[in-house]
């Protein structure tokens, strides 16, 4: 068991005033690692208030002393990096090499990103040539309620933290109580590289309680949440009585157009970029559309990619995938996973149940599916584990039109050779982003969707600007 922490509220760790425990269960072994606070309604107002207390004066503050404290952190968070991936490892499964590198290094990453677009910031500048008195101002929107995740807890948490400094904001973070460890080991980062009282503050809680009291709160300026579309539509609900604004990054269905010119290693790629992370990825390459004359082929590479990825306890080395966060997510991709069966897909892969020697814990064997339709609950719904469902087409009109065909429009991926049929699929596509031939977006890109899977954009420049409200100004002095 893991030593249980309270709340971080206005520079000090405080007891709850209205909590309750919870316990945080190891989804490897499925027995409890710690137990940590659920807070209430006054705990959330503690802490709103802290931050708007904190506001004037960090917004107050130079960039270039925002920009010193947040290389302080990195500084920091590089010295107890393993400690971040002991946590993340515990509390949601990722194997303790991936999250040493990529759940870890997602944060340290993002966070020099934004070190780097804020030395390039420009918060005040001139409207243009033929308005010499006029500036434009990108000036801090206020208090933050930021609610994140447990697939990619620093990932996520850096992305809306790190833009906030920069921007001048203060914060009050609400993480998933399914993924608390790593906040809180976040949180006493924050502490020791000496942000001022009441910039950044931690509250844990559910999304029905503090979750709601943030996101309805009036003191609240903007909510920042990453999580299921079903979570983000609440959260615009509650938080439309007060106009706040709303920041939304949201589930995915991802198309992965794979034609005959692709390279050999596409198909391969494709299946484990899907089982990475045990498939719990918003921008998870879930929807494997292959052109028809190299269809079976593709299906039978599939099949073999998948059977020879390994499953395995998160505190175990090497490299294979963990389980799924809860008995709740294991349960709903078995039955998706039914579904697909009892629907008519071929499986050609994995399956319902436990892979083999391991009865405890929430694994799922890693799962392909081929013959699927467009009209199938596989190729339509978010499954969030490691299940791949594998879609024909005839030519790239239909490819279009099938990757198009979701609510969702998150990513989407392309594998050919013929660089003008790429070009052309960027534009068409329909998602805030778009991967070709196994190109990862350079650093500082902006993350984020269309549809409903979100709206706004995190990382780099832009994720910024979204923390921020833009001001217009005649009569500028230029004395």
């Amino acid at each position: 068991m893991i030593e249980k922490r309270d709340f971080y509220i206005d520079g000090k760790w405080v007891a709850p005033q209205d909590g309750r425990d919870h316990q945080v269960i190891n989804p490897s072994t499925e027995e409890p690692c710690t137990t940590i606070s659920l807070g209430g309604q006054a705990d959330v107002d503690a802490a709103v208030a802290a931050a708007k207390a904190a506001l004037p004066g960090w917004m107050a503050t130079a960039p270039e002393e925002r920009i010193a404290l947040m290389e302080k952190f990195v500084e920091i968070y590089k010295t107890r990096a393993e400690e971040m991936a002991q946590a993340i490892s515990t509390e949601m499964g990722a194997p303790i090499e991936m999250a040493r590198a990529a759940q870890w290094g997602a944060g340290y990453g993002h966070m020099k990103n934004f070190i780097k677009a804020a030395k390039e910031f420009k918060f005040i500048k001139p409207l243009g040539d033929h308005a010499p008195n006029d500036r434009i101002i990108h000036e801090a929107v206020g208090v933050v309620a930021m609610i994140t995740p447990w697939n990619w807890p620093m990932n996520q948490v850096t992305l809306k933290v790190g833009a906030a400094v920069a921007a001048g904001c203060t914060m009050v973070l609400k993480p998933s109580e399914e993924s608390p460890l790593s906040a809180v080991l976040f949180a006493e980062m924050m502490d020791e590289a000496g942000f001022p009282a009441g910039v950044f503050n931690l509250v844990n809680g559910d999304g029905q309680g503090v979750g709601t009291a943030l996101t309805g709160h009036e003191d609240v300026d903007m909510v920042s949440f990453t999580g299921s579309t079903r979570a983000g539509i609440a959260i615009s609900k509650n938080a439309a009585d007060t106009l706040k604004k709303v920041h939304l990054e949201l589930g995915g269905k991802g198309a992965n157009l794979v034609f005959a010119d692709a390279d050999e290693k596409a198909v391969k790629r494709g299946v484990l970029h899907m089982m990475n992370n045990s498939g719990q990825s918003c921008n998870a390459p879930s929807r494997m559309m292959v052109e028809a004359s190299v269809y079976d082929q593709a299906v039978e590479t599939a099949a073999e990619v998948a059977s020879k990825v390994t499953v395995g306890p998160a505190s175990e080395e090497g490299r294979h995938i963990g389980p799924v966060v809860n008995e709740s997510q294991w349960g709903k991709i078995q039955d998706l996973i039914q579904k697909g069966i009892d629907e008519g897909a071929r499986l050609v892969a994995g399956g319902t149940g436990r892979p083999e020697n391991l009865n405890r814990g929430f694994y799922v064997k890693p799962t392909v599916f081929a013959d699927v339709t467009p009209d199938m609950t596989i190729a339509r719904e978010e499954i969030f584990g490691p299940v791949l469902s594998i879609m024909k087409f005839e030519s790239e009109d239909q490819a279009v039109e099938m990757a198009n065909d979701t609510v969702y429009g998150l990513t989407n991926y392309v594998q050919s050779q013929d660089g003008a049929r790429r070009n052309r699929l960027a534009q068409k596509l329909r998602s805030g982003m778009v991967e070709m031939n196994g190109e990862s977006r350079g650093a500082g890109a902006p993350f984020g969707g269309m549809k409903r899977s979100g709206n706004g954009r995190e990382g780099g420049v832009w994720g910024i600007e979204d923390f921020c409200e833009v001001k217009a100004v005649s009569g500028w002095s230029n004395d």
